[in-house]
């Protein structure tokens, strides 16, 4: 079964996931502090909702901060949610907060 969204436990595991990718990676990032867990919570049903519609266009990877602490320095991230849309490892679309599904779709427009 493919995996819709998935879930590094580490920084070593989210280059693997993102070396394999031959599509773009939309990748987002979470936090478990307190203020962060609903919004990252409401970005789970959404980008969840994404993969599925973007499926075979797009890889979805929900990575937690503090899991992956090199990757979120790689990208600035600095607070959760955050979405980056990646090709070929590279930044080519940014937003830091909770998203709708129109406004994740409209970060990936003129990208995919």
């Amino acid at each position: 079964m493919v995996q819709r969204v998935h879930r590094p436990r580490e920084d070593a595991e989210f280059d693997f996931i993102l070396g394999m990718s031959k599509v773009p990676v939309l990748a987002y990032f979470t936090g478990t502090w307190p203020k962060a867990i609903e919004p990252c919570r409401v970005m789970d049903l959404v980008v969840g909702g994404i993969a599925d519609e973007y499926a075979g266009r797009l890889t979805a990877v929900r990575t937690d901060i503090t899991r992956c602490p090199g990757a979120t320095e790689r990208y600035g991230i600095t607070g959760a949610p955050s979405c980056v849309l990646l090709k070929q490892g590279e930044a080519v679309a940014h937003a830091t907060g909770p998203m709708t599904t129109a406004e994740v779709r409209k970060l990936l427009d003129g990208h995919l």
